[in-house]
């Protein structure tokens, strides 16, 4: 059987909010976000407005799509929680959020639906995939559904895909989850974007080629990305400073450009200039910005798998999103890593407050783009 596309989003995804499957805990929590991101009082209401915002994709500026998962981070867990919470924020700060994004033209996807155990489907054995079939799409027959995902990072590049064919230029938003999420979303823009760069606000480089073996994981996404995008300095990665190799070794090996944090400490003004020039050089027609929140200082940013002092100020990454919209042009961005039990007061309220400010910054600017 062949579903159309329409028909195969709405089950790869599921509302805002409801991308983790929760039985009893933080169950009644979820469904008060998710009827408040809907407008609606009960469940058939939250589907109908669902499947009517995915219909909505033809026409859409821009797609904004929840991969709750952290099953590619490091020792310290907790970014499957942010996508939930950046919504809650977004909220919070702005009632009128899902008015405004239907002004704006953004098509709220909803949520990847995730299973916790699962990564990428190229590391499950057939009987697994099948299994895991059975579970996510139970009114398909075995033989209808053995096309279709099921791990979190298969189905967000599924799902992207999907809507590119339908609309090529919507400008792609993504909120994780670790940073191995970022992964699905810049290789389905490849296949529809030419010569675009990315630009990487983090404490890490994430080169490595594989971890223990892993290919696709938050250590490992900007190595494929890199791949993906030619190398020839379209990788940027801004503020650098948790690395076993120094800058020149990443610059020699993998032809990316870095701008570690200590530079940009020192030289605000002037690294933000050195970072536009050099966008303007490689003659990239737009920029993906991918956004850890561990490239921010922990003093800002601690509810994260993998804090870092002597990182970026808030104000500064913000006029960099603004920098970037006006003078070389946003194709879509993310907002990752961020983990809200790791916070130190438990709620991580500081860094997903800062968190849905740098999303809706991306967005705007990434809009006025478009528009421009």
């Amino acid at each position: 059987m062949s579903l159309a596309a329409l028909d195969e989003l709405a089950l790869l995804l599921r509302p805002a909010g409801q991308g983790l499957y929760l039985v009893s805990t933080g169950r009644a929590e979820q469904a008060r976000l998710v009827r408040r991101l809907y407008r609606a009082d009960d469940d058939a209401t939250v589907d109908a407005r669902f499947r009517a915002a995915l219909a909505a994709v033809p026409q859409a500026k821009g797609v904004l799509l929840g991969i709750p998962s952290d099953v590619g981070a490091g020792f310290r867990r907790g970014a499957n929680l942010a996508p939930q919470a950046i919504r809650q924020a977004l909220l919070d700060t702005d009632p009128d959020w899902p008015e405004r994004c239907t002004e704006l033209g953004v098509v709220d996807l909803g949520d990847v639906f995730v299973v916790p155990q699962l990564l990428h489907d190229e590391m499950l054995s057939e009987a697994q995939l099948a299994r895991a079939r059975r579970a996510l799409y139970p009114q398909l027959a075995d033989a209808d559904a053995a096309e279709l995902p099921v791990s979190p990072l298969s189905i967000a590049e599924r799902a992207l895909d999907l809507v590119f064919a339908m609309n090529p230029r919507a400008l792609p938003f993504a909120i994780g989850g670790d940073h191995s999420t970022a992964l699905p979303v810049v290789t389905a823009l490849a296949r529809v974007r030419a010569s675009f760069g990315i630009v990487q606000p983090d404490a890490h480089t994430d080169l490595l080629a594989e971890r223990l073996g892993v290919t696709r994981c938050f250590a490992t996404w900007s190595y494929h990305a890199n791949e993906l995008l030619g190398r020839g300095g379209r990788l940027v990665q801004v503020g650098t400073r948790a690395s076993r190799f120094d800058r020149a070794h990443w610059e020699s090996s993998l032809d990316v450009r870095q701008f570690w944090a200590d530079e940009c400490r020192a030289r605000p003004a002037e690294t933000l200039d050195a970072i536009v020039a050099h966008l303007r050089a490689t003659d990239v027609q737009g920029v993906y910005f991918s956004n850890d929140i561990d490239g921010t200082d922990e003093e800002w940013a601690d509810a994260t798998g993998t804090p870092e002092p002597l990182g970026l100020e808030p104000e500064w990454v913000v006029e960099l999103i603004r920098r970037l919209g006006r003078e070389v042009g946003l194709i879509g961005g993310d907002l990752m890593e961020v983990a809200p039990p790791l916070g130190r007061d438990g709620s991580g309220a500081r860094t997903v407050a800062l968190g849905a400010r740098y999303l809706r910054e991306t967005i705007f600017a990434a809009l006025a783009t478009q528009t421009a």
